[in-house]
């Protein structure tokens, strides 16, 4: 059992995290309060989810980590229980939590993503990536001027909302499906996302490649369309799809080669690779940066499938553990150098896999949580008859307080699971009192049940199809209710999402945000970054071809 008396302090955290050793600082409080401030290398790790998510970030049982909270409960000191019934060892406590990082004297950033944000402002600012705004694209598209525009986010965000006419193509795709659209090479080139990063790299990495187009970022993404007062496209279904062959083909394998060398990157064979996972002192993470669907065809078992573009947008919801080293792999030899490469300027140790998916590699299993069975599984006509003949029934739901506005139980609560205890107290609810929870997971509901279970609740049920269940039962709707309080809903970051909501000042506070983040960093915390003074192939590792910041 771990010593809940090992703790540091603010000060010694600090050290921790500039003292060149691997260490993992993991974020216990929900998502809303993660965003709301934490560190810069703070990795987002909600109690509610602990076990599902900590083997993947952190999946060495021996990594140094530090937890924390917000100083003000024991969802520190509960977590390093957790991690420690899964077999960590070096688990500790940050007295005092964020409170105490910000009372001495260091910065809590807002939002999320925070370090790949900082990486795309300084990418642009050492590159001098070429952009354009909003109004200049309209004129030149009104003038006549031809343009391959394309959205460098995921599918699912380009269905959402985007730039009128734009291809889907996530950043992570565009060295291998972008050349097959390029007839011409005088045809300019243009990336959008929705704010400022993904723009960014994706004109940057095209650049790099040293594709002949001219190629700019669309300046704001579709927050800078949206506030320039012209309209997005809803329900796009244009996506680039088409892979190239033959001598196509063989370009983009060469460039992408190139950027390998240019940074003086590693293609490990699968022996090395072996090696690198092998090595019980040092975490090494092996990515599968296709997209889904390739993934899910077939991939190396113990891969996890990190899209690149997103694993260079969100490089702290993949890479829990600072000081680790990262293998990336695909099947084309044309996505993963171009991602190793920005990992590389990310800060982190990278290479490739030489053989791609078809290396024989093995991966040690993650720690992986015992749900004990769960709690009792009931079904339409179970629940019916509980609540009928219930003296004191409990329903508690743990789903997205998102999805709890929009509709839920009558006499229901919502919770989650660092509340779950203080919820059913506040309601009277005793150890022997019939409780319900509704949940979009079950293994969320299983993580809540072990909580309610070490507390002495006994008597603990999960809908089998969560709140669907309470509906096909014939069970009551809450009629008219309130919102939850914003404060609340601490799985919700209102600050992300509102600016996605036609909320005007939202958006302009989140791009006031993400330019904003360079000058709130120390030195040390730019230090990590490795970003080239310019596209130039130049020797990487030399001092005087790169900006240490």
């Amino acid at each position: 059992m771990i010593d809940m008396t090992h703790t540091i302090d603010a000060a010694t955290l600090r050290t921790w995290l500039n003292d060149g050793q691997s260490l993992a600082l993991f974020d216990v409080r929900e998502h809303g309060q993660y965003g709301e401030g934490h560190p810069f290398f703070a990795v987002p790790l909600p109690y509610s989810r602990l076990e599902l998510e900590v083997g993947r970030l952190a999946p060495r049982r021996a990594e140094r980590i530090v937890l924390y909270d917000d100083g003000a409960g024991d969802v520190a000191a509960r977590a390093a229980r957790r991690l420690a019934q899964l077999g960590y060892t070096e688990v500790t406590l940050l007295a005092g939590g964020a409170p105490a990082w910000a009372a001495a004297g260091y910065v809590l950033f807002k939002g999320v993503n925070v370090p790949s944000k900082t990486f795309g402002e300084l990418v642009e600012h050492a590159q001098h990536t070429p952009h354009l705004s909003a109004d200049e694209f309209v004129a030149r598209r009104a003038a006549g001027e031809p343009f391959v525009l394309v959205d460098g986010r995921t599918e699912d965000e380009h269905r959402k909302m985007t730039v009128p006419g734009a291809l889907g193509c996530p950043n992570g795709e565009l060295a291998l499906r972008l050349p097959a659209l390029l007839t011409n090479p005088n045809t300019p080139v243009v990336v959008h996302c929705a704010g400022r990063t993904r723009s960014i790299i994706g004109a940057q990495t095209l650049s790099n490649l040293g594709l002949p187009n001219p190629v700019l970022a669309l300046e704001n993404g579709t927050q800078g369309w949206y506030l320039a007062g012209h309209a997005l496209e809803h329900g796009s279904e244009r996506f680039a799809d088409a892979v190239p062959s033959g001598p196509l083909l063989q370009a983009a394998r060469n460039r992408s080669a190139t950027l390998l060398q240019r940074f003086g990157l590693p293609s490990l064979s699968t022996a090395q690779a072996q090696q690198w996972l092998d090595d019980a002192h040092r975490t090494t993470y092996l990515f599968d940066i296709r997209t889904a669907q390739e993934f899910a065809r077939r991939s190396i078992e113990g891969a996890v499938h990190a899209p690149g573009g997103q694993l260079i947008q969100a490089t702290d919801c993949y890479i829990g553990v600072r000081g680790s080293r990262v293998i990336v792999f695909d099947d084309d030899g044309v996505r993963a150098p171009v991602i190793a490469s920005w990992l590389y300027q990310l800060g982190f140790e990278s290479a490739v896999l030489a053989d791609g998916l078809d290396s024989a590699i093995e991966v040690r299993a993650w720690p992986q949580p015992d749900l004990g069975g769960g709690p009792r599984v009931i079904d339409a006509v179970a629940l019916r008859q509980l609540h009928d003949e219930a003296a004191a029934l409990a329903v508690v739901d743990l789903r997205e307080s998102a999805a709890f506005d929009q509709g839920r139980a009558q006499g229901s609560v919502w919770s989650i699971r660092p509340r779950l205890l203080h919820a059913l107290r506040s309601l009277g609810t005793t150890p022997d009192d019939p409780v319900v929870l509704l949940a979009s997971e079950a293994d969320v509901a299983a993580l809540a049940w072990k909580d309610l279970l070490d507390a002495g609740y006994g008597n603990v049920f999960r809908a089998d199809e969560g709140y669907q269940t309470w509906l096909s039962a014939g069970l009551a709707q809450a009629v008219d209710a309130e919102p939850l309080p914003r404060a609340t809903r601490i799985d919700y970051l209102f600050f992300v999402h509102d600016r996605h909501e036609g909320n005007r000042e939202a958006a302009k506070a989140y791009l006031a945000w993400e330019t904003g983040l360079i000058g709130q960093c120390t030195p040390e915390e730019l230090r990590v970054f490795r970003v080239p003074a310019s596209a130039a192939a130049v020797p990487a590792r030399s001092s005087a071809s790169m900006l240490f910041f």
